[in-house]
């Protein structure tokens, strides 16, 4: 971890730092407040600090802060996508999502993502980089500055794979949850994955009570190697292995994230497939009419077709739902604001 990013430190991790200073260790605790409580974006603002310290940490320390590009509001539902720059000027997208629960925000792990996934737009162009903790921090801490509203619920399901960024992943979701910052519940957590087995296995060990999604989009290997290109590496049995031992060391219902597209996943025998691998597991289905994309061939299932998947999964007992689409008018899906920038970038 590299110690000049302060907001990526553990409150005992900053208290060194701040004892090798020479200050008192409560001035560790005033800092860990401002960044991850009040939500300050620099040191002049940390009025009950002295004024050389706060000279000195602004010289050694500088404050990871995002800078916001660009918002779009959805005219059909309270969705706000957020476009935001990175110190090295590259940008990031993150969304804002209303519900009757309170307000979810879905924020991305990495810059591009290298998994491949041919219905994604985070995918183009590969992955740049990953995001420091503080950075994945920084997404929820600007919105919630931005709208003014309370984050309760967040989906780590944004641009890149969680867990090919696991150790920063595992370092966020600690400092989001601790009881001296934001504490926002382990419970209201959601992490995405296109299905590491190794990943999963050591995330089921780390004590958090936080829910598991898998990208799962097909019945069978085969089908899914058409789709995600890490099929090719991970047998799906070998996924949903992994799968059952989070259940098992968790005891938290498991999510599959199910994208239908037409001729390629959506049809009766698909279904079926799915309720017969899938029965007796304690999960939820996630049915999604995929977003298209221009560089895309794929098409979005007809709702009668997509209604009837749900139809049959429902008849073996399977909890299923067809998720509303949030934001579409305003390319709320991953990696589609980003790609509209980045192409108008480069004309």
């Amino acid at each position: 971890m590299n110690n000049l990013d302060l907001k990526s430190l553990t409150l005992e991790e900053m208290t060194e730092i701040l004892k090798a200073l020479g200050q008192p260790a409560f001035r560790a605790k005033q800092i860990f407040e401002w960044l991850h409580c009040k939500l300050v974006t620099s040191y002049d603002a940390m009025t009950n600090l002295p004024i050389s310290l706060r000279e000195t940490l602004n010289e050694k320390y500088p404050i990871t802060v995002l800078e916001e590009v660009n918002s779009l509001r959805s005219a059909n539902d309270e969705t706000i996508k957020y476009l935001f720059r990175l110190k090295d000027n590259r940008v990031i997208e993150s969304v804002l999502m209303r519900y009757h629960y309170g307000n979810s925000v879905c924020i991305s792990s990495q810059v591009g993502c290298r998994m491949g996934c041919k219905f994604c737009a985070s995918t183009i162009g590969g992955k740049e980089r990953d995001l420091l903790p503080s950075e994945m921090l920084e997404q929820i801490y600007r919105i919630q500055t931005l709208s003014g509203q309370r984050v309760s619920h967040l989906v780590v399901m944004g641009t890149g794979e969680p867990f090919d960024n696991y150790d920063n992943l595992m370092r966020f979701l600690r400092l989001l949850t601790d009881p001296n910052g934001l504490n926002l519940s382990a419970r209201n957590i959601t992490v995405s994955t296109c299905g590491i087995p190794d990943r999963i296995r050591a995330f089921a060990e780390e004590g958090m009570p936080i829910t598991l999604a898998l990208s799962l989009h097909a019945p069978n290997n085969e089908v899914r190697k058409q789709l995600m290109p890490v099929a090719t590496q991970y047998d799906l049995e070998e996924v949903l292995n992994a799968f059952r031992y989070y259940y098992d060391r968790t005891g938290r219902r498991l999510t599959f994230e199910y994208s239908m597209v037409e001729g390629v996943n959506d049809e009766e025998e698909h279904a079926k497939e799915l309720a017969k691998r899938i029965k007796g597991l304690n999960c939820h289905v996630n049915l999604i009419p995929v977003n298209p994309i221009k560089e895309r061939n794929f098409r979005q299932s007809e709702s009668k077709r997509i209604q009837n998947f749900k139809n049959i999964l429902e008849k073996n007992r399977i909890n299923v739902t067809i998720r509303r689409e949030m934001g579409a008018d305003i390319n709320a899906a991953c990696g589609q604001l980003r790609k509209r920038y980045l192409d108008q970038s480069l004309t």
